[in-house]
């Protein structure tokens, strides 16, 4: 995981308009962690949606990409400081940051590299957060088909980190004083087209376009719908977040 693996950068605008965004109660739950609320870094920030939770509760986010397609489409914010820059290499000055946030991409990072610059920019008295987020779970009869394309229609196509959200995180090493986080979820109410506007944003469907020359979303859309009903009634749907959490000393 030491070089930059740039899955996302083709799909930024759909990533950007797609991606569910994390619970509000998450951000403010971190942020009690923390003894001062000036500056956090969200690492990996993709399209942004992590620096937008967080704003509210630090006077400064930074907001850090490997991907400059990724931060040209994140969501403004007066506090939010948008730089590309590598997970491992932050451009931060030493202890200036309350709290590093890493939200579904500690997976493809050199972590020693990581956790060596959080050492460096994280305040005494911070915190370190990696969470995420892996498969949902469709209600009733619909998760049998939803998790056998997960599984066996793009599986083969998943890079091998995704072994970690599978795992959620639990085999990472983490090198720092640990505590267990509440439980959270992401909780959405969707229509099924929007479901797979989400899809469309997997990079094992991305893969999956690439090497079979074809898109594997309508045989899944037409596998669902009989069983959702009516396409356009929102369903409510849930991912469980699972986390990883950090003091600094």
């Amino acid at each position: 995981m030491s070089a930059f693996k740039d899955h996302f950068s083709a799909a930024s605008d759909r990533y950007a308009a797609f991606r569910p965004d994390y619970p509000a109660a998450l951000y403010a739950w971190l942020a009690s962690l923390c003894v001062e609320h000036d500056t956090a870094w969200d690492c990996a920030t993709g399209s942004g949606q992590a620096a937008l939770g967080l704003a509210p509760h630090f006077r400064r986010v930074v907001a850090t990409d490997a991907s400059a397609e990724q931060i040209r489409h994140a969501g403004p914010h007066p506090r939010i400081d948008y730089r590309v820059a590598p997970a491992e290499a932050s451009g931060l000055a030493d202890h200036s940051v309350g709290l590093v946030a890493v939200a579904q991409a500690a997976h493809w990072f050199d972590l020693p590299r990581f956790y060596a610059e959080v050492s460096r920019v994280l305040k005494p008295g911070g915190a370190l957060a990696l969470w995420g987020y892996g498969r949902m779970v469709l209600p009733g009869e619909l998760d049998a088909p939803f998790r056998r394309f997960y599984a066996d229609t793009v599986g083969p196509y998943w890079p091998p980190e995704r072994a970690l959200i599978d795992d959620a995180y639990r085999s990472l090493d983490f090198p720092f004083t640990e505590i267990q986080p509440p439980d959270f979820a992401i909780e959405v109410e969707w229509t099924l087209p929007r479901l797979l506007d989400y899809l469309s944003t997997w990079s094992a469907v991305e893969r999956y376009q690439a090497g079979r020359k074809h898109d594997p979303l309508p045989a899944l859309m037409a596998e669902l719908a009989p069983l959702w009903g009516d396409a356009e009634v929102a369903r409510k749907l849930q991912w469980p977040l699972f986390s990883r959490i950090g003091l600094s000393c």
